[in-house]
């Protein structure tokens, strides 16, 4: 009865190591690709909290996913390159980010699933055939911060007393549909708007703060771009160089020392789509999971910031602030 209980026993030790061993051996990690316009030091704060995130819903880099990272370095004309370039490795899934990125990732494949974050009108794009039900391989975040352009002009008039002239960095290209809202609310508020296209780099920065200062405005704000938020310590430096009230369309500004800041919470887009990439790799398919578009805002007022260009920001702009820094 013993012989027969040990070799019972060692059966079950052979079993239990077997099974352990081949567990190991088929358990797959799951490659993910990253699609970016701008650049790894400017998207840091972001990809870190969507890397954050995954860890909390057990998905490690190294362990059971690997994340190849494309950045556009500010080209977009790179991202239909850097797209394929994923496709070739045959990444599980694609995360792009930005207006540009899931345009490419989605000419590149229509099969690799695609979570996008942040894109402004994704049903108008294409790029899904409605918010509750994409049907095809892309789902995520759709952004909204286009929309808020006109309420970032409203809370820098009354920043601002007397304002009459507002310089308006765009990029080339794209801002047209940015450009569409904002013109006629100029005029509801009235407001000049100078348009100052502006390269997203340090020489161009400089000459689009040149050109501010000759056309005399009273105020800056910015168009929504991902390159913009990849320079906004430059863009801050300068605005509070040349002494001129700012709002910016995310708290990032805000937190490099800029003056204001009105919209999405980004981070917290970035931790949201993480929660799409563990339930596709999980399973799911990004067809039947909806769009999500941003419900968390914030109003974010640096009064340092004030206080260094001689502004004194009205108590009830304060008291409308999610966040007073001081």
């Amino acid at each position: 009865m013993s012989k027969r209980i040990l070799v019972f026993c060692f059966l079950i030790t052979v079993l239990l190591i077997t099974g352990s061993s081949q567990a190991q051996q088929t358990g797959k990690i799951f490659r993910i690709g990253f699609l970016d316009a701008s650049t790894a030091s400017g998207s840091a704060v972001l990809v870190d909290a969507f890397r954050r995130e995954l860890n909390k819903l057990g998905w490690t880099d190294g362990k059971n996913i690997t994340i190849e990272y494309r950045f556009a370095e500010q080209k977009n004309e790179r991202l239909p390159e850097l797209a394929a370039d994923l496709v070739r490795l045959k990444v599980d899934l694609i995360v792009a980010s930005g207006a540009s990125a899931p345009l490419a990732a989605k000419s590149a494949t229509a099969t690799i699933p695609i979570v996008m974050i942040t894109f402004p009108d994704p049903v108008g794009a294409g790029l899904v055939v409605s918010l509750a039900r994409p049907g095809g391989n892309v789902t995520g975040l759709s952004g909204l911060a286009i929309e808020l352009n006109t309420k970032r002009l409203e809370v820098l008039k009354d920043a601002v007393l007397k304002l009459s002239r507002v310089g308006l960095l765009r990029t080339a290209g794209g801002s047209d549909r940015q450009l569409k809202d904002l013109r006629p609310a100029a005029l509801a508020l009235k407001l000049k708007l100078e348009e100052i296209e502006t390269e997203p780099n340090t020489k161009g920065l400089e000459s689009a703060f040149q050109a501010v200062k000759q056309k005399q405005v009273g105020a800056i704000m910015t168009t929504v771009s991902r390159s913009f938020f990849t320079e906004r310590k430059r863009i801050v430096e300068l605005a509070i160089q040349h002494r001129l009230p700012a709002i910016y369309p995310e708290k990032g500004f805000v937190e490099e020392g800029g003056l204001m800041s009105y919209g999405q919470d980004y981070p917290d887009l970035y931790r949201k789509a993480a929660i799409y990439v563990d339930k596709i790799l999980k399973g799911a398919k990004p067809a039947d999971l909806s769009v999500q578009q941003a419900t968390k805002f914030e109003f974010v007022i640096n009064l340092k910031a004030a206080k260094q260009i001689g502004l004194t920001i009205p108590v009830e702009l304060l008291q409308r602030a999610n966040q007073v820094l001081k």
